[in-house]
């Protein structure tokens, strides 16, 4: 059920674009987000805005999410591995040179304006990279449980281990959480300010949160896959828009 008020937070929302033939009888390249993810917000109260991506700076974000009071960093494609100093491997793909700089310039004005914000998948990854951290570029050969990237059907749902005593804890009400997982990158070296809060089994790091007052919470996995209707994963967007409202 959407719960919208009057003063329903805006939570800024960016989409990825899609090429030409993506979506039958579009005969143009667009601009995409998963229903998923406008769902989950707006079970939680919340008025998304989607963006388009697009060229800009600092100045320019800061401006453009003046005017929200929170941010969903979404999954997707890789991260250009320049971004952490590193040569891409074989396996990288779906780097969008235009989403990099746009959600990249997002996360960091967010971070500057102390705006909420829930990182998801690659978003987790953009959040520690933003912050100064690696990433592992290919985790599948050696933890192949995490899913496949890019594939209809290819999620794997499996147990993470949850810090009650966490963002994600608090959110999620729970110390162990069945997760629906579908990437081939995850964290390495932990960004600025970041901590741990959630592993898999294998030691994959799956939740990470900013220290601070902020509410700046980032999962590997993907809460919008299951949200409607496990209320650990719904709690995920509940917090970020509560602490949106505040």
């Amino acid at each position: 059920m959407v719960r919208y008020t009057g003063d329903a937070p805006l939570i800024a929302l960016p989409a990825y674009p899609i090429v030409t033939g993506r979506v039958d009888g579009w005969a143009d390249p667009a601009f995409a987000i998963q229903q998923m993810y406008v769902q989950s917000l707006q079970r939680a109260g919340a008025q998304e805005a989607v963006l388009g991506p697009r060229h800009l700076d600092r100045e320019t974000a800061l401006t453009m999410l003046s005017r929200f009071d929170g941010l969903v960093l979404p999954g997707g494609g890789d991260v250009n591995p320049e971004r952490y100093g590193q040569a891409a491997a074989p396996e990288t793909y779906g780097v969008i040179p235009v989403r990099d700089e746009f959600e990249f310039e997002l996360c960091g004005a967010a971070l500057e304006l102390d705006l909420p914000i829930l990182a998801i998948c690659r978003g987790t990854q953009v959040l520690n990279v933003e912050r100064g951290g690696t990433l592992h570029q290919h985790i599948t050969p050696a933890f192949p449980g995490h899913g496949t990237p890019g594939m209809e059907g290819s999620q794997n749902v499996h147990d993470v281990e949850v810090e009650l005593d966490s963002r994600v804890g608090r959110a999620m009400r729970t110390a162990r959480v069945a997760c629906s997982c579908h990437h081939h990158q995850s964290i390495d070296r932990i960004g600025q300010g970041l901590r741990v809060t959630a592993r898999d089994a294998d030691g994959t790091i799956e939740a990470v949160e900013l220290e601070g007052t902020t509410w700046v919470t980032a999962v590997q996995w993907h809460p919008e896959d299951t949200s409607a209707d496990d209320p650990a994963q719904q709690g995920l967007f509940d917090a970020l828009v509560e602490a949106a409202r505040r």
